[in-house]
């Protein structure tokens, strides 16, 4: 149990670096003007969605679904599990939101401002900050 554990981390910290580092990449998109610039913009949106973030959000899932079903008994009754759980599930859907910025880069029809993407960017540490708290507090 302890391995899957140390495998969960490492696929958190996977997926938030994408969750941080893609918002960034939309600020800069946002700002840049040659055509060599957005083209470059739109592969590394890309590459990085489809090739890191999406397997690392399947892979939080499966390995957090796995240590959930180990100890079902245990964290069934904890609220802080079900807290954890509905934040994570926030998580997922701000991932998929990320998933069609990047599909309207793609296509160059992006709405928002460069101020727009540096706010959006700071959502998953709200996220991250209550998450780490309730799995290591374990405050109710």
């Amino acid at each position: 149990m302890t391995y899957l554990l140390a495998l969960h981390v490492v696929a958190v910290v996977t997926w938030f670096a994408g969750l941080f580092y893609l918002p960034r990449l939309f600020v800069y998109h946002e700002q840049s003007t040659d055509e060599i610039g957005i083209a470059r913009f739109k592969i590394m949106e890309r590459k990085l969605y489809r090739g890191i973030m999406i397997p690392s959000a399947i892979a939080v899932a499966a390995l957090g679904i796995w240590l959930a079903l180990l100890n079902l008994e245990a964290y069934a009754t904890q609220w802080w599990f079900w807290t954890k759980i509905g934040l994570a599930l926030c998580l997922y859907e701000y991932h998929r939101v990320c998933g069609r910025m990047v599909r309207q880069f793609q296509n160059d029809i992006n709405v928002r401002s460069h101020r727009f993407y540096r706010w959006f960017n700071e959502i998953p540490l709200v996220f991250l900050i209550a998450i780490t708290v309730l799995a290591i507090a374990k405050p109710f």
